[in-house]
């Protein structure tokens, strides 16, 4: 018999033996785990949710108000608010459908599918309650189901499947457990019984360190049996022979190797001035690529200084330089200590982008960080430009989201690792408009639904900016409100509900006790303009809000 028959005959049942106690012990393991998870993981947030819809309900209801569809409409909004106030990951999901299946509200933007409106209304007319699994949007998921009579509502409280059976990662947890200390005995045992099958073996092992030692390949071994063990000292005393012959020749590669590797690291060096590191890594990986552009969904940023040109006039070229390049490194710092690029200055503007080369599900928010911590550091710099008697600096910062085309565009001979697209234009408008809402940062509806759940909203109207046949919502945000704020940008989010749904009464009442609260509010201010205007003269019926700006 063989060294070789002899040694499987050993290892096989150790291995054989852990993987079947791997594989039960696991699922014991995976059964108790989403037992647990499926029965209580949903039910506290459904029972929340009814007990809020039920509050607001009651509300109308004690205030002879529940006949009146926009009064109704506000609960149906405070009720989906709170429904978004309980998701606490990206794969949860709230939603609510009438009794035909159709989306009623959601948590977070939805569209449902003629496959999935039938799923829903099959489900529905089965009149069940409790706990249900679905397919939706080719996604499986369960969820805690409930009727809401007042609003003709099924609510499905639900999250994706494969979330809820995380428990069977116990499996793999306790199954390589169990391997490990297998393999350990395992290993005991073969370093045992190897011990007196592989002498033969040990005395290669011992010319080998020999020759690692003492640098001389012509150490040969002594051929013992003429079995598995002979065939082996015999192909190492040719192998010996080979590498002495090719030892000259190793030298000479690894010197090369050591040369190239140096000159390398100083190309990286000085290319690091210029590109990202994560750009430079990617493309010495990858040098094919380097005029290859991708398309990526990331967040855009611009900012720019107001009446810059006003500002330079006032200054000598060596003051003006001076200025811009304390500001330009505060704010450049920020940008990159964010997992920012900088993309290019124009002129006095930045243009950056946050999510190339690589991805990151907070990219949006990471942009929105660094407007903050920009606005900061602003009021720093011109503390330090007033002291040295130069004017202050305002900005305007715009904020979006959205698929782009991303890489080394240019020549051979000049490149830029930049982005283009309708998205960056759009950036770029964005910016603009704080001038007109006289908001310091503004952002689109992309970037609202990333950033939602992180800091306070405040919806500044619904527009079409030039170059754009579609349009969109548009936002500001704060750190935190003070509880002023708080209440005027409720008071203000009502208004806008009245405003779209043409009661410009209300809305009109609304928004001039927003103005009361926070005196100065333009975006207040041209609400009620607009609602007072629309009083006496109506909008058409095919008239939906949005408002069309000519201006860049």
């Amino acid at each position: 018999m063989t060294i070789r028959v002899k040694i499987i005959l050993i290892v096989l049942p150790l291995i054989i033996t852990p993987l079947i106690l791997t594989g039960v012990a696991s699922s014991l393991a995976a059964r108790t785990g989403i037992t647990g998870v499926t029965t209580e993981f949903l039910r506290f947030k459904a029972e929340e949710l009814q007990k809020y819809a039920e509050n607001q309900w009651t509300l109308l209801v004690e205030n002879g108000l529940s006949k009146q569809e926009e009064y109704v409409s506000v609960a149906k909004s405070a009720t989906e608010s709170f429904a978004r106030s309980l998701i606490r990951s990206e794969t949860e999901l709230i939603f609510a459908v009438n009794l035909e299946g159709s989306l009623e509200m959601s948590s977070r933007e939805l569209s449902l599918k003629a496959a999935d409106t039938a799923a829903l209304s099959k489900i529905v007319n089965s009149e069940q309650s409790g706990w249900q699994s679905f397919t939706l949007n080719g996604t499986r998921r369960v969820a805690h189901i409930f009727p809401f009579e007042p609003f003709s509502w099924i609510i499905f409280v639900s999250q994706e499947e494969k979330v809820f059976y995380r428990a069977v990662n116990q499996i793999y947890v306790q199954g390589s457990l169990i391997l490990s200390v297998s393999l350990l005995a395992a290993v005991f045992l073969l370093v045992f019984f190897a011990a007196h099958l592989t002498r033969p073996l040990r005395q290669v092992v011992g010319a080998m360190k020999d020759i690692m030692v003492n640098n001389d390949l012509s150490k040969k071994v002594e051929i013992l049996y003429q079995d598995e063990t002979g065939d082996l000292g015999h192909a190492f005393n040719l192998m010996t022979s080979e590498l002495e012959k090719a030892y000259d020749q190793i030298k000479i590669y690894a010197l090369e190797t050591a040369i190239s590797q140096k000159n390398e690291q100083k190309i990286r060096n000085i290319f690091q001035r210029y590109v990202p590191k994560d750009v430079v890594d990617k493309f010495f990986h990858a040098l094919d690529s380097l005029l290859v552009g991708e398309n990526k969904i990331l967040a855009i940023l611009f900012s720019d200084i107001r009446q810059f040109t006003t500002i330079s006039e006032g200054l000598q070229p060596e003051e003006l330089v001076e200025s811009l390049n304390k500001y330009f490194g505060a704010m450049v710092n920020i940008i990159m200590e964010k997992g920012g690029i900088v993309d290019k200055y124009i002129g006095d503007a930045i243009m950056a982008f946050f999510g190339a080369p690589v991805s990151h599900d907070d990219d949006a928010y990471n942009a929105l960080l660094s407007s903050f911590e920009m606005l900061d550091a602003l009021q720093d710099f011109n503390t330090w430009q007033t002291a040295r008697g130069k004017p202050r600096f305002h900005i305007g910062i715009g904020i979006n989201y959205g698929a782009v085309t991303v890489g080394n565009i240019g020549s051979e001979r000049k490149m830029d690792y930049t982005i283009i697209g309708d998205m960056v234009n759009l950036a770029s408008r964005l910016e603009n408009l704080t001038k007109i809402y006289n908001e310091k940062i503004i952002f689109s509806e992309s970037v609202y639904r990333k950033v939602i759940h992180h800091v306070p909203c405040r919806m500044l109207d619904r527009v079409t900016v030039k170059g754009k046949s579609e349009g969109s919502g548009i936002y500001t945000a704060r750190r935190e409100l003070t509880d002023i704020e708080d209440i005027a940008w409720k008071l203000h989010h009502i208004g806008l509900i009245h405003y779209f749904n043409r009661h410009f009464m209300e809305g009109a009442k609304c928004f001039s006790n927003v103005g009361r609260l926070l005196p100065g509010d333009i975006v207040s201010a041209l609400f009620e303009e607009r609602c007072e205007e629309y009083r006496n003269n109506p909008p058409p019926k095919n008239w939906t809000g949005m408002e069309v700006l000519t201006e860049k």
